[in-house]
């Protein structure tokens, strides 16, 4: 009778431990959240982990409007071992504490969406061979937050490699052929003339007989590209260089120093702002003493009173569950960006298409910051200013050590349009 009653002892002994090992087990946890919050160390290469999962084929739940916009991923020891090594910060969280969080993320009275990521989105950036690195906050964030990426230039895209990515980045081109205007300033410095030489060897070797040609080609590729599915993210002076290009597709808006001969008369006359992405009703600055190209740019005409220290745009919130593209593209832990200059600063809302979803604003100051839309079965997303943290950056400073701003809030929306290919094609609701 003994013997039996401790065989059962140690058989029911033996099933609490076990149910306490599964207990314990399952406490420590079925996924990754990592916060997107203020308690984020660092936000920049959270992005990175997020595309890092990805690559994996581990689906990554982004969480808008859920402390910050988090992702979310099943557990695995790889995957907190490089939260880990990156420095990002991360709660391994059990499978009751996931399904409360999508439950609450459900409920149709609180402004958030779960949104699957499903694949790690191709990279391409357009930028020069030769670029100084002073030349473009993205490559610098995508190395970084460890995120892949290949670098192409006109002779590229001509050669028809677009197809083979899903996003697009565009380094603070000149898509008019104008060199940026730099040349009032700079014509004698060597950089200017070696950027000029390549560029117009490129077109020699693509058989157009100007660099405004070339780049008029390129523009045109690209638009394909969008229009075909593609993701458009530009920054600087690419965003309206490139509409300009677009409405002057059919005349001569260079001067004589840049191309050989002198503009079109009658350029202002003939643009057509159908073909533009964002902007309309815009007008040109053919004066090559003036270091601007249209009246898109705000940086001359803004008040002198704004500084570094009062300039700031404010991100629009919208609905995560009625309009989950835009919110995607706008999250952050700080609703006010501080602003920071660039060839384009940012965008005079005057020259904006009613059909462009702004994204931030000025609204004191009637500049649009921060802008989207679509064209055809892509989208384009343009970002006034250079460098997110470094309010005036001037040609020949060093490069941000973003080691120093691993919070960025102006970084992070760079990060969002990385992530946004990874999504299911959402439309938006109306």
């Amino acid at each position: 009778m003994m013997i039996k009653m401790n065989r059962r002892f140690n058989q029911a002994a033996l099933l609490v431990f076990f149910l306490f090992l599964s207990i314990a087990y399952s406490a420590r946890g079925a996924f990754i959240l990592v916060p997107m919050d203020e308690s984020q160390k660092n936000h920049l290469k959270a992005y990175g982990i997020a595309y890092w999962v990805l690559k994996k084929d581990v689906e990554v739940s982004w969480l808008l409007n859920y402390r910050g916009g988090s992702f979310m991923f099943k557990y695995l020891k790889p995957l907190e071992e490089e939260c880990t090594i990156r420095g990002v910060s991360y709660q391994i969280i059990a499978d009751a504490q996931q399904a409360a969080i999508l439950q609450e993320i459900s409920d149709p009275q609180v402004n958030m969406e779960n949104i699957k990521l499903h694949k790690a989105p191709k990279i391409a950036v357009y930028s020069p061979k030769n670029k100084r690195p002073w030349d473009d906050a993205v490559t610098l964030v995508l190395g970084y937050a460890e995120i892949p990426y290949d670098v192409i230039y006109d002779e590229e895209i001509m050669g028809g490699v677009l197809p083979m990515y899903d996003w697009l980045h565009l380094h603070h081109e000149d898509f008019t052929g104008q060199y940026g205007k730099f040349w009032a300033a700079y014509k004698n410095f060597p950089w200017y003339q070696e950027d000029v030489a390549a560029q117009e060897e490129s077109a020699r070797k693509l058989g157009f007989a100007k660099v405004s040609q070339m780049k008029l080609a390129t523009t045109k590729k690209i638009r394909d590209f969008v229009a075909g599915g593609g993701y458009l993210f530009a920054m600087c002076s690419a965003p309206d260089s490139y509409d300009v290009a677009l409405a002057a597709e059919n005349t001569d808006i260079c001067d004589v120093m840049f191309d050989g001969d002198p503009p079109d008369p009658d350029a202002q006359a003939k643009l057509n702002f159908a073909n533009c992405f964002a902007f309309e009703s815009f007008t040109l600055v053919t004066n090559p003493y003036e270091y601007e190209i249209s009246s898109i740019d705000v940086t001359e005409t803004r008040p002198k009173n704004i500084q570094k220290e009062n300039d700031f745009f404010t991100l629009f919130e919208f609905s995560a569950k009625w309009d989950p593209v835009p919110s995607m593209l706008c999250q952050d832990h700080e609703t006010l960006v501080h602003g920071f200059m660039g060839q384009t600063t940012a965008f005079n809302k005057k020259y904006v298409k009613s059909s462009v979803i702004i994204l931030g604003e000025t609204k004191s100051l009637n500049e649009a910051r921060y802008i989207h839309g679509d064209f055809g079965k892509g989208t384009w997303t343009f970002l006034g200013g250079h460098d997110p943290e470094d309010y005036q950056h001037l040609v020949g400073d060093p490069p941000t050590d973003l080691n120093l701003h691993p919070n960025s809030a102006g970084y992070r929306l760079i990060l969002n349009n990385i992530l946004f290919p990874a999504a299911k094609k959402e439309k938006r609701k109306t």
